[in-house]
C-alpha cells in the first residue's frame, strides 16, 4: 500500500464528466489507499472539507501557505477549524522566499503562531520551505517545533537542512520533481537520506512527476514518484512502499485512529 501524503484534491483539475471519487479510484487501482489533503488558506478550508468529507480514505491539515500572507490572516481561526475530526495535521506553513521575499515579516508570524497551534492541539507540521534554510530552522527551534515533529514536504533544499530536519523530529517528503531532469542534486540529497524518514507525495494537482509531465497532477501518480525513489534508493518497490506507509502512520499518528 501506498500513501499519497500531500495532495490538494479540491483543486483538482478533471476533466468534463470526471469526479473526485473516479480520481481515487484511479489511485486504489495503482495501490494508493491512503491520502493527505492539505489546507492552503483558511477562507478555503470549508471547501476543502465539503469536498472530501465523504471520503473515509481522506484526511485533512488546516493551515495557511506562506504564499498566501499577502495580508495579515485570522489566525485564531485555525485552532478552531482544526477541531475538525478529520483534522490531523497543521498547515501548510512555513517560509518562501523565492516567490515572495517581500512578506517575509508576516509568513515569520504565521510560521510561528502555527507551530504553536501545532503543540496546543499535539498535531504534526506540514510545512513549505524554500530559499528559508536558516530562518525555517531556527523557527522551528525557538517555537520547539520538536514536540509535535511533522514533514518538510516537497523538499527540494540542501541535505544539510534535510538532517538538522530529521535531528528536531522531522520527516522529508519527496514529490514528482525528484524525477525532473535538472533535479540531479535533489536525487543524491534523496540516495543519502534514511529510508525510515522519506514519505513520497504528488502536490497534486501541480508538479507531475515524468513520465506525465505536461498534464495535470493526480494522486495516482504517486506510485511513479515511489518507483522513482525506490530505484535511487536501491530498494524494491514493495520495500519502499511498507517504509513510506509506515512513517506516514508515525507522522501523523492521529491518522490511525481515523482510517481504522
Amino acid at each position: 500500500m501506498l500513501v499519497d501524503s500531500h495532495c490538494h484534491l479540491e483543486r483538482l483539475k478533471l476533466a468534463e464528466g470526471d469526479n473526485l471519487a473516479a480520481a481515487l479510484e484511479r489511485a486504489k487501482d495503482r495501490g494508493i489507499e491512503r491520502f493527505l489533503c492539505v489546507c492552503v488558506t483558511l477562507e478555503g478550508f470549508p471547501t476543502m472539507m465539503d469536498a472530501i468529507r465523504d471520503f473515509d480514505e481522506v484526511a485533512a491539515s488546516c493551515g495557511v501557505h506562506p504564499l498566501d500572507q499577502k495580508e495579515a490572516q485570522d489566525l485564531d481561526r485555525l485552532f478552531e477549524l482544526s477541531l475538525d475530526p478529520k483534522v490531523v495535521a497543521i498547515g501548510e506553513t512555513g517560509l518562501d522566499y523565492f516567490y515572495a521575499p517581500e512578506t517575509a515579516e508576516l509568513q515569520k508570524a504565521s510560521f510561528r503562531h502555527h507551530i504553536r497551534v501545532a503543540r496546543q492541539r499535539g498535531l504534526p507540521l506540514i510545512i513549505h520551505t524554500r530559499d528559508a534554510k536558516e530562518d525555517t530552522l531556527n523557527i522551528l527551534r525557538e517555537e520547539k517545533a520538536e514536540e509535535v515533529g511533522g514533514v518538510l514536504h516537497c523538499f527540494t533544499e540542501d541535505l544539510d537542512m534535510a538532517q538538522q530536519a530529521i535531528e528536531l523530529g522531522f520527516y522529508i517528503s519527496i514529490s514528482g520533481i525528484v524525477t525532473f531532469r535538472n533535479a540531479e542534486a535533489l536525487r543524491e540529497v534523496v540516495k543519502a537520506l534514511p529510508l525510515e524518514r522519506l514519505l513520497v507525495e504528488t502536490d497534486s494537482p501541480y508538479l507531475a512527476p515524468v513520465p506525465h509531465r505536461g498534464k495535470s497532477n493526480e494522486p495516482q501518480f504517486v506510485r511513479d514518484v515511489a518507483e522513482f525513489v525506490a530505484k535511487l534508493k536501491g530498494v524494491s518497490l514493495d520495500e519502499l512502499s511498507e517504509a513510506t506507509t509506515a512513517n506516514f502512520q508515525r507522522c501523523f499518528p492521529a491518522t490511525q485512529a481515523l482510517f481504522g
